[in-house]
């Protein structure tokens, strides 16, 4: 009989691969097929990316999309997965009561894990040459502390996202920011930067001493390799929207390259066949209930 897929938390995920000394790597998506798609090439998790949900509506990433509308499209990919999905939850939408309310509903759908940024809302995406204003340190600490209260179960994983070193602050000022969020009780903290070299990132690890699981996001420095992440001091990498960026391209060429020809007989060995569709649907398995 056809049922919906199970998946382990993230926490249990990242204990397991801790405990293999590997890193667990997880690839944005912006909905439930893109989700598969990185199942299917052997991803641990899949980040539900606030870039990647905003784009997918032509929007910007600032803060622009409700709660509900990021938590649906995460919950939609967790539904469609036997892998956990990492939620981008931006700021928490809110003051405290925003950030209880946020961890009750992702919590209810599903979601294992969340990130949450240390920037004033409404945020501004990383990588926009803006400011970046960090929120008070004992206030974000305070949004910590509500969102562990506010978990039921004890699989929830919060992961403290510091934004020091994109406001410029340096390395010190993300230890102990990150120092203060591990403390509250975050359960890992990510450091962010969106500089063309791992150095910073390399000097807080150093820094930080394994203290708590660290997340990066090599979007700017690409070169570096899992393996050396690891033993750099790394548990989780997040490619958080190089897919969004390949389905850009490929959908830009496919659809110049229709227009140009006139016709797709010169695309049909590089796409993908209707079958294969087919099989991203589980139609097999759905057909199934009509002869149940």
């Amino acid at each position: 009989m056809f049922k919906p897929v199970s998946y382990p938390s993230f926490r249990s995920v990242l204990g397991q691969r801790r405990a293999l000394s590997q890193a667990v790597r997880v690839a944005g998506a912006h909905d439930a097929l893109g989700g598969r798609l990185a199942q299917a090439a052997g991803f641990d998790a899949v980040w539900a990316s606030s870039l990647e949900v905003s784009a997918a509506r032509c929007l910007p990433d600032a803060s622009v999309l409700t709660m509900t509308e990021y938590l649906e499209a995460a919950a939609h990919t967790q539904k469609a997965l036997g892998i956990p999905v990492v939620a981008d939850v931006d700021t928490g939408y809110g003051n405290n009561l925003n950030v209880a309310h946020m961890v009750h509903e992702y919590e209810a759908a599903g979601i294992t894990a969340v990130c949450m940024e240390d920037k004033l809302f409404p945020k501004m995406n990383s990588f926009v040459a803006t400011s970046h204003t960090l929120l008070d340190t004992e206030e974000y600490c305070s949004k910590v502390r509500v969102a562990k209260n506010a978990q039921r179960g004890e699989e929830f994983f919060f992961i403290a996202r510091t934004e020091a070193l994109i406001d410029g602050l340096g390395v010190e000022v993300a230890l102990e920011r990150c120092h203060a969020y591990v403390d509250a009780g975050a359960d890992a903290v990510l450091i962010h930067s969106k500089a063309r070299t791992k150095d910073q990132v390399l000097e807080f690890l150093q820094g930080w001493q394994d203290r708590a699981p660290v997340v990066v996001v090599p979007t700017t420095y690409p070169d570096w390799h899992a393996d050396d992440a690891v033993k750099d001091g790394v548990s989780t990498i997040i490619y958080a929207n190089q897919g969004l960026r390949a389905t850009v391209s490929a959908l830009r060429d496919t659809y110049a390259s229709i227009l140009s020809h006139g016709e797709t007989t010169h695309l049909e060995d590089k796409i993908a066949s209707v079958k294969d569709v087919f099989a991203l649907q589980r139609l097999a398995d759905w057909q199934e209930l009509e002869s149940a």
